[in-house]
C-alpha cells in the first residue's frame, strides 16, 4: 500500500522556519497503530491523517508518542494541501475532529485557523515547575496547559528549561510566555517533552491558551504574537470570546509517498 505524505512548513513564509508537519491524506483510515508508527518515524511534532466526510474531512494528529486532541500548525498544514494540491482553487476547508468543527480560510498567502478557546485560569502549580524552568516567573495559569508568565521578551528567549523533569509535569505541556519588546504584543515558546515533544517550533493550540490571555491583559481583541524557539513563526490573532482566530503563511517542503509493507 501507497500513502501519499507532504511536508509543510507552518506559520512560516518560506523554507526552514516555522513548524514542520506531515500530512498523509487518506481514502480510509489506517489502523491506529500503524498511524501512530508512522508519526513515530517521521519524528515531527505533528503527522496530520485526514478522509473526506460529506463536504469537508475528518482530520487526526500524532505526536511521535500520542494521537491528540488539538493541534493548529498541522491543521493549517492540512488545509494547505488540500486547498494547493487537492483541490487548488478552494479558499474554504472544514474538518470534524476530536475539538469538533475547525475552520480554515485562505486568503491569498494567509490561512486563518477558527479554533475554541481554553482561557488559562488560576491553578495549583506542580512543586517543581519553576525548578525545571530554572527562573521564577511573575504568574502561572493553566487550562490544558500550564501558561507561565514572564515580565520580558529576553526571559522568555534565553530560558534552558530541565526536559527530565518537564516531563513529569501534571499538565499536557507548558507554555512560557512574555509582552513582546516592540515588534509583537507578545511571545512565547512551548515544552511538551512527556508528549515526545521537547520544544514545539510554533504551535496553534498553544494560543487557544495564550490569545485570551493577552486579549484580557493588553485590552484588545486583534494582537500580533511570535514563537520564538529556534525556528520561531509568526501569528495575527484575534480573540471572539469562546472561539480565537489565528493566521499564518506556509511553505511546501517535501512531497512523496509512504510504501507500506
Amino acid at each position: 500500500m501507497n500513502i501519499p505524505i507532504y511536508q509543510v512548513d507552518a506559520f512560516a513564509s518560506a523554507l526552514f522556519a516555522g513548524n514542520p508537519a506531515a500530512i498523509c491524506p487518506l481514502d480510509q483510515w489506517l489502523p491506529d497503530a500503524t498511524m501512530q508508527s508512522i508519526a513515530a518515524e517521521n519524528n515531527l511534532a505533528e503527522t496530520a491523517f485526514f478522509v473526506a466526510e460529506g463536504d469537508g474531512y475528518r482530520l487526526r494528529w500524532f505526536t511521535p508518542g500520542v494521537e491528540v486532541d488539538l493541534c493548529g500548525h498541522a491543521t493549517l498544514a492540512s488545509a494547505y494541501v488540500i486547498l494547493e494540491k487537492l483541490k487548488p482553487g478552494g479558499e474554504r476547508v472544514a474538518f470534524q475532529t476530536r475539538s469538533g468543527e475547525l475552520v480554515v480560510e485562505r486568503s491569498g498567502e494567509l490561512y486563518t485557523l477558527d479554533f475554541p478557546a481554553r482561557p488559562p485560569q488560576h491553578c495549583q502549580v506542580h512543586e517543581r515547575l519553576i525548578e525545571a524552568l530554572g527562573t521564577v516567573p511573575v504568574e502561572i495559569q493553566a487550562a490544558r496547559d500550564y501558561l507561565v508568565v514572564y515580565p520580558h521578551e529576553d526571559d522568555v528567549r534565553t530560558l534552558q528549561p530541565n526536559m527530565e523533569l518537564l516531563a513529569a509535569m501534571d499538565r499536557f505541556a507548558v507554555i512560557v510566555t512574555a509582552p513582546g519588546s516592540g515588534e509583537v504584543d507578545f511571545v512565547s515558546r512551548f515544552f511538551a517533552p512527556a508528549k515526545g515533544v521537547p520544544e514545539d517550533p510554533v504551535t496553534g493550540s498553544a494560543h487557544c491558551t495564550l490569545i485570551p490571555y493577552w486579549s484580557r491583559r493588553l485590552g484588545k481583541k486583534a494582537l500580533h504574537a511570535r514563537q520564538v524557539s529556534r525556528r520561531g513563526g509568526e501569528l495575527w490573532c484575534e480573540n471572539l470570546g469562546e472561539r480565537v482566530r489565528f493566521s499564518g503563511k506556509a511553505a511546501l517542503y517535501l512531497e512523496g509517498t509512504i510504501r507500506l509493507a
